[in-house]
């Protein structure tokens, strides 16, 4: 009866730590859908600003006519920002997928900032209802791409104090539950996003 007893023990005391293994499991794969769906928002906002691009460099084709590189600068970077972001989108949880596609985020942003630069000096396009309309879409969706990252850096942040705190981390490697990449500007200089408002 006594060995019958301590089985029953052991029995429970291992089907006890079977369910405590299953819920840090379940917990970590909480978390890490979390931080990919906060992703998801992210990429909803950049993928609308990367068709409002085209718009306003067609836009300001016409008044800018000695400014070739400029805009063709603003194309390529867009271009590399899009295929980063598909990359990204492709595995949230990739490191190297997030801190490429912050890098050409970084890129996009200080070709757009000299497209304004040049755009201010040209009153004509400046006045022009459909770059005034389009800078605003920019502007507004500049924003909501800040929002949405800082909710993504905040399920991330999340995410990975779960996976590196005891006893989750004894667990985490075992199953595949690798370190996720807050997505950050690179250069201070283009934390900010940039100013694309014409008064």
């Amino acid at each position: 009866m006594s060995a019958l007893l301590i089985l029953g023990i052991l029995l429970a005391v291992f089907l006890v730590l079977i369910l405590w293994v299953v819920g840090i499991y379940n917990s970590l794969v909480t978390l890490r859908n979390r931080f990919k769906n906060a992703f998801a928002q992210i990429d909803v906002q950049l993928k609308r600003r990367y068709d409002l691009i085209p718009n306003l460099v067609e836009t300001a084709k016409g008044y800018l006519k000695h400014e070739r590189e400029t805009l063709e600068a603003v194309i390529k970077a867009r271009n590399i920002a899009l295929a980063a972001s598909q990359s990204a989108a492709a595995n949230p949880a990739d490191a190297n997928a997030i801190k490429g596609l912050g890098a050409a985020e970084t890129g996009l942003a200080g070709a757009l900032s000299r497209l304004m630069v040049v755009a201010e000096q040209y009153p004509d396009l400046k006045a022009n209802q459909n770059m005034m309309q389009l800078t605003e879409e920019l502007t507004s969706t500049e924003n909501k791409v800040a929002f949405a990252r800082q909710a993504y850096n905040d399920s991330v942040m999340t995410y990975n104090t779960a996976r590196e705190t005891f006893p989750n981390v004894i667990f985490a490697g075992t199953f595949g539950f690798g370190p996720a990449e807050l997505f950050k500007i690179e250069d201070a200089a283009e934390r900010n996003a940039p100013q694309v408002k014409f008064t």
